[in-house]
């Protein structure tokens, strides 16, 4: 059995550290499970996690046009702010259920303690999640592909290739998989440089934009002027599906509790870093955004661009070639970031799953290298993130299909825990430090519909009148999925999977 590792401390910080790391592991063996990682990640480590996942100025950027092309600066801003306030909601129930169970399983593993007589909403829940974060991290390293064609095109006027493009994300997919074996001290570095990285390169795009930009954009355009290129005639249906872009932009708060049992106080920590960036996010997000509203020079160029991110047409018209390239770089570590934290919780996942025998293989997917990273969910999500990329040589409209079903899966596994709150309010007896008190069942209540109105939004189709190649077939890869595990668990889920299993028994006061 694994216990909490010695370590000797000499003077007062030091040992205010070794105390912390104890409380957080005696909690963790409370809980059922021996302590198996070490603790050294901080707040700033934890909460940077979560803004990698989130990754305000990648979601942002990619996402962008979304909104602007369905109903314009109006729908972004308002969409913006209203989705934002909804996410924080939402960030505060996961925060409540992660004080209280603070483990690496997260979504997974809350469901599961609230509802043990229900294990089959529990394997549901982490398999849909574990796959979520392969596809988002897949659909990153794609990004970061796209942005490098961008840069080409900008740069040098070359177009690159879709094999050219999936070979990039490939390397992508591999580098991600070589940071992530290195281990925890090396991401929660990487992540805690995240949160300074992603408020220096919002500045710098923010002042960029707004000096260099040769027209601006008057405050009445920014906040009033509606834009429609979807086809769709009922205005507030057009500004509804512009919410998708901040809807994609905030998820990933919840990525914090995948890294709970190496952060010091846990506890405390992660729902910090839940709620926090989730609230940093907003803000950040929002000023970036009307620096782009501000800039944009002529919504119908960006409509109309042949580069891989339609965002560079946006750069390139509002600050010139060079500096447009500037941008694209300050978004593109970002995202290079981002796809490697997907990979780390996706990784953690997997562990988490194979430790209660709710995913096979299981002395193989909790086998730790000297790095203490689990190597096997790292590089098993590496090869899916590979195999996903390859559809986009075939057909980007299948690629795109694969990306919004890892969105639409993201919204259906945060659904799961904070549907067990609603209904019975009473699956907590023991709460954790943070706490709603009076108000967790209405903000939890607001979260579930939320969650349940961004859904089968995702699933609408976003351009009138529909055909073969603008149809929304996510709800196609979502319902496959969901198949996959359907099939998944009574072939083998329930014959294994009975909840989480106990690594660790606390012993009996009389054997002290």
């Amino acid at each position: 059995m694994v216990k909490l590792e010695h370590r000797d401390f000499s003077v007062g910080e030091d040992k205010e550290e070794a105390r912390d790391v104890s409380v957080s592991g005696q909690r963790l063996q409370e809980l059922g499970y021996a302590v198996e990682f070490r603790r050294e990640m901080s707040l700033f480590g934890v909460l940077g996690m979560s803004f990698c996942a989130i990754g305000i100025l990648t979601g942002m950027s990619s996402a962008f046009q979304t909104g602007l092309f369905s109903g314009g600066p109006l729908g972004l801003f308002w969409g913006w702010n209203i989705c934002s306030l909804f996410m924080f909601l939402i960030a505060l129930s996961l925060a409540e259920i992660c004080s209280t169970y603070p483990t690496m399983g997260g979504l997974y593993f809350w469901v599961c303690k609230m509802k043990p007589d229900m294990p089959i909403l529990g394997f549901f829940t982490g398999w849909l999640y574990s796959m979520a974060m392969v596809f988002t991290g897949a659909s990153g390293n794609l990004s970061i592909a796209l942005y490098l064609a961008s840069m080409a095109e900008v740069g040098q006027g070359r177009t690159l290739t879709r094999i050219e493009i999936t070979a990039i994300a490939w390397a992508m997919n591999i580098f991600s998989g070589i940071i992530n074996t290195i281990g925890t001290k090396a991401i929660g570095r990487m992540s805690a440089f995240n949160v300074w990285w992603t408020l220096g390169g919002t500045f710098v795009l923010v002042i960029t934009l707004l000096v260099k930009a040769p027209v601006k954009n008057s405050p009445e355009f920014v906040f009033t002027n509606f834009q429609n290129f979807t086809g769709w005639e009922s205005k507030g249906f057009v500004v509804l599906l512009g919410f998708l872009q901040a809807v994609y932009t905030l998820e990933g708060c919840e990525t914090a509790a995948q890294v709970a049992e190496e952060a010091v106080r846990a506890e405390i920590l992660a729902p910090l870093a839940v709620v926090g960036s989730i609230a940093g996010s907003w803000l950040i997000g929002l000023a970036y955004m009307l620096s782009l509203l501000f800039a944009v020079q002529n919504i119908a160029s960006v409509k109309a661009t042949t580069y891989a991110i339609p965002i560079s047409q946006l750069f390139y018209d509002a600050v010139g070639p060079k500096l447009a390239q500037v941008c694209l770089v300050v978004v593109l570590l970002a995202q290079v970031m981002a796809a490697i934290t997907n990979f780390t919780a996706s990784s953690r996942l997997f562990y988490a799953l194979a430790r209660d025998n709710a995913f096979p293989l299981k002395k193989q997917f909790m086998a730790l290298n000297r790095f203490q990273a689990p190597y096997w969910g790292v590089w098993v999500s590496v090869l899916i993130g590979c195999l996903i990329s390859c559809a986009y040589i075939g057909s980007a409209v299948a690629f795109n299909a694969i990306l919004s079903s890892a969105a639409i899966s993201v919204m259906l596994s945060y659904m799961q825990p904070i549907l067990i709150r609603v209904f019975w309010p009473d699956s907590i007896d023991d709460f954790g430090p943070f706490r709603l008190g009076k108000w967790s069942w209405p903000v939890n209540l607001a979260g579930f519909l939320f969650c349940i109105f961004v859904c089968v939004l995702f699933i609408l189709p976003t351009a009138y009148p529909v055909n073969v190649l603008n149809m929304n077939y996510s709800i196609v890869a979502v319902g496959g999925l969901l198949v996959i595990i359907t099939i998944n668990w009574f072939w083998w889920g329930k014959h294994s999977f009975k909840g989480p299993v106990k690594t660790w028994v606390t012993p009996s006061p009389s054997l002290h």
